[in-house]
């Protein structure tokens, strides 16, 4: 960590934010494609793998 310099620590930031606008607007840009294609039912795969990690963690810890 020595070597990084404020310069690099610069960019990093303005990259990022530059990138996060990016993928802001390419998806503001395709929200109706999204919307034809991908039909609800997303929130319950999260929903799901939620679930399923916290039964993970709930066993885990009692065996």
């Amino acid at each position: 960590m020595e070597n990084i310099t404020t310069g690099h620590w610069v960019f990093a930031g303005i990259f990022t934010i530059a990138f996060l606008t990016y993928l802001f607007f390419s998806y503001r840009q395709e929200l109706k494609l999204h919307k034809v294609h991908y039909k609800s039912g997303g929130i319950q795969v999260l929903l799901l793998i939620v679930i399923t990690l916290f039964v993970l963690f709930v066993f885990k810890r009692l065996f």
